[in-house]
């Protein structure tokens, strides 16, 4: 079994992977500074160590303190919007700390990495569903973090003579949801669809913000791809294993998805099925930038690194409510 440095392993999709590390039987350290994450989302059996990857000297000494086999960095800013308004920020945290990890990877003799990437790098796209061979085109800052961050793993595997060798794979997410036994999202603020929509059912917002309902859909609001935070963390788990068994992958880039999207009138009905609750809507115009569908194709990772995912909506929606109920404060410390 291997040991995994996970940065950014109190957060969200970082704690789920680390619980489902756990259970594999493999032995997770996280390394996580703590102003996202929570130190309550980090699994039973996993250690912590609380720093920053953009203090080298505590990256340096993470690695000298242990024998890691692989990473799995997940350490980033996300908020779109935030991106745009403080874009150095940004590109500080997510480029530069990358930078960082690879760096320290490199002098201790690791040579493996799963990277988080994100749907964000195709911008608009002009097809659907989405494959790893659309083109790329981000439209804000955070997208092209992401992107670049994936050119720095693929220039650092072409370094010559580089020993070890570098392996990695990026894996782009769609629109992630649901909760584990243990893990489940509480962003401050909370930016992400289910969520809200969950907050109204438990009686925490008025209504149901609903922006456009004119698009060329079948009930005229946008299309999602959702996907259950256990499929993705399984599909982490399959990415490490085939690294670090040296698989001959034909590509290192993988779009996670169910193949399908669901409309926000889709979703609303669904928490109100789920829950039992009536969900108030009121309806907005259109938001600039808004794409009428974003649908992956996940047919490269089921033939490459034999994932499919196994949940649908319904019980994406009945984890998140089932968690909530568990957790009405979130991780309140």
């Amino acid at each position: 079994m291997a040991e995994v440095l996970v940065t950014g392993g109190a957060g969200y999709i970082g704690s789920a992977v680390t619980e489902l590390l756990v259970e594999r039987g493999h032995h997770p350290v996280v390394l996580d500074n703590l102003s996202q994450g929570h130190r309550a989302a980090i699994a039973p059996g996993a250690k912590l160590i609380e720093a920053d990857i953009q203090d080298r000297d505590a990256l340096a000494r993470a690695f000298a303190a242990h024998r890691f086999d692989a990473v799995m960095h997940f350490s980033a800013l996300i908020a779109v919007g935030e991106s745009v308004e403080q874009p150095l920020r940004y590109y500080r945290q997510n480029v530069v700390g990358l930078m960082n990890v690879v760096d320290a990877m490199r002098a201790a003799g690791v040579g493996a990495i799963v990277f988080s990437s994100t749907a964000a790098v195709y911008g608009a796209p002009k097809e659907n569903p989405i494959t790893e061979n659309c083109p790329v085109g981000p439209i804000n800052p955070y997208g092209w973090t992401k992107l670049m961050c994936e050119q720095i793993l693929a220039d650092s595997a072409a370094i010559p003579g580089a020993a070890p060798p570098f392996g990695w794979i990026a894996l782009r997410y769609f629109n992630v949801a649901g909760a584990t036994r243990q893990c489940g999202e509480a962003h401050h603020p909370e930016t992400h669809l289910i969520p809200r929509i969950l907050d109204v059912a438990a009686g925490h917002r008025p209504h149901a913000e609903l922006y456009g309902t004119d698009y060329a859909t079948p009930d005229g609001t946008c299309l999602r791809d959702y996907i259950h935070i256990l499929d993705l963390a399984d599909a982490h788990i399959l990415a490490v294993e085939a690294l670090l068994r040296g698989a001959a992958l034909p590509q290192r880039v993988f779009n996670l998805g169910n193949n399908r999207g669901y409309s926000v009138r889709e979703v609303i009905a669904g928490v109100e099925r789920v829950t039992g609750k009536k969900v108030p809507v009121v309806n907005h115009p259109r938001r600039d930038g808004d794409s009428p569908a974003l649908v992956a194709s996940h047919e490269a990772a089921r033939r490459v690194l034999g994932w499919t995912p196994r949940r649908g909506l319904d019980e994406i929606l009945s984890s998140a409510w089932d968690w909530r109920q568990r957790h009405p404060r979130g991780y309140a410390e």
